[in-house]
């Protein structure tokens, strides 16, 4: 198996088809680990951590802790998330190199339907896993650069920003937001769509508008951007409604598009729209024994989707007969405060699916669940499910929740009803038990909720 970049994708495709016996090349132009671990997941991950840290200082007193906030030293930060990634990416390497998987370091083009080719020197495979990552996007006649920067730079900074505009309120937008916040700078979100998190259930993306007015993070939705001009101070950021905010930087965070271009792969005949690669359920290019994983197959550009992507192939091409990973059940977590998680579908999806009466909805409020209280969170579970049929979304926001929704996946993935989740016992006192209590009310059974 020749594969084509070591992201989360390609060296899971690595490991998997190494432990399953094939020889593997593992193609990548710059570190194993990919975006993720190196400019993405991991490092933001971080800051986010020393962010809640941060806040946490600020209201110390409020739980009888005498401490004072004395600021943010990003040298002190940096060193810090740096030393994260550092230590994973070790750990990976030694795993990669255990498994006796042959890395090659260079830029790798795809040459023929079982060659990959790096500076002038082919690899020929039976099997090709194309696994090349995505990017960060700009704008049309946007161009980055000084005091316009994306999220790469973003994590690099020495200083905390007096002042930030965002350009974009998906996930990457709002946790650079909810970071800056926690920093002490002022920042303002520009969004062309009516909510932020778009693509999250309303009444979640409602919930984070309004924690968020609460930190002060100011908004825009439904506004659209029209220009930056940059100024020896900052930039000056237009919108189409014809107002103008200015600030010390920009942060473009309008989405990630697919690392496929000068790759050889439409010379090569591999189906692509739009820069994606298109594929089956199987991810089959459909042409030769060329497959495609992660970020370059439309869908969430999540690292846990390519990863499992990686794994599948490699299962796939070792003859397993994988079952097909099924998108809806691929959960997702915004690490801002409080945290917004889900898995399956939304409300309004499940309407369009099943008809305005097919559906049934509970939403468990996290101010009658006691660690929650004691961790100073307010927020909700929601559940969606099929009219007196099984659970098919479920939609979280408060502080820490991204770490409930692995048993929101179970719920999900397995088609459960919830008189069935209903039955589990919850340990007292976590936030886990507003799941259960969640189930209990969606089964008619509701203890410290009303239905």
């Amino acid at each position: 198996m020749v594969i084509l970049g070591a992201g989360s994708g390609g060296y899971a495709a690595a490991l998997r088809g190494a432990e399953l016996g094939l020889k593997i090349a593992l193609i990548e132009a710059d570190k194993v680990g990919g975006t993720c671990l190196h400019r993405g997941c991991i490092p933001t991950k971080a800051l986010l951590h020393s962010a809640e840290v941060a806040d946490e200082v600020r209201e110390s007193e409020s739980l009888g802790v005498k401490a004072s906030f004395e600021g943010i030293d990003m040298t002190a930060v940096n060193t810090y998330k740096d030393g994260v990634v550092g230590r994973l990416y070790k750990g990976l390497q030694g795993l990669v190199s255990a498994a006796k998987i042959d890395v090659i370091s260079g830029w790798g083009k795809l040459v023929a339907p079982d060659t990959v080719e790096v500076d002038g020197t082919p690899y020929k495979g039976k099997h090709v896993v194309l696994a090349s990552g995505s990017y960060s996007k700009s704008l049309p006649g946007l161009e980055v650069g000084g005091r316009v920067i994306t999220s790469e730079q973003a994590l690099t900074l020495d200083h905390v920003p007096g002042s930030v505009v965002v350009l974009g309120g998906g996930v990457i937008g709002v946790e650079f937001a909810s970071v800056w916040k926690s920093y002490g700078a002022d920042v303002t979100i520009i969004e062309a769509l009516p909510h932020l998190v778009p693509n999250e259930d309303e009444a979640l993306s409602k919930n984070l508008e309004r924690a968020f007015r609460k930190r002060k993070i100011n908004f825009k939705v439904g506004t659209r951007f029209s220009g930056v001009e940059q100024t020896d101070s900052g930039v000056k950021v237009s919108t189409e409604d014809g107002k103008t905010v200015e600030a010390e930087l920009m942060l473009v965070a309008v989405g990630r598009g697919p690392a496929t271009q000068d790759l050889g792969y439409e010379e090569n005949g591999i189906p692509m729209e739009r820069g994606f690669v298109v594929t089956d359920e199987r991810l089959h290019t459909g042409v030769g024994n060329v497959y495609a994983v992660g970020d370059i197959v439309p869908g969430l550009q999540l690292a846990h989707r390519g990863f499992q992507q990686g794994i599948f192939v490699a299962e796939e091409i070792a003859g397993l007969k994988p079952a097909p990973i099924v998108e809806s059940g691929i959960p997702r977590v915004t690490y801002s405060e409080p945290e917004v998680a889900s898995v399956g579908i939304t409300e309004a999806q499940a309407k369009e699916q099943y008809g305005d009466d097919g559906v049934e909805t509970v939403e468990y409020n996290l101010g009658g669940n006691g660690r929650s209280q004691i961790l100073k969170t307010a927020g909700f579970v929601k559940l969606v499910r099929e009219k007196d049929g099984p659970i098919v979304g479920v939609h979280m926001i408060g502080s820490r929740v991204g770490e409930l929704v692995g048993e929101g996946q179970m719920w999900v993935n397995w088609e459960a009803y919830p008189d069935d989740v209903a039955a589990l016992v919850h340990a007292h006192p976590t936030q886990n038990e507003a799941m259960g209590e969640a189930a209990l009310a969606l089964a008619g059974k509701p203890l410290h909720s009303h239905n």
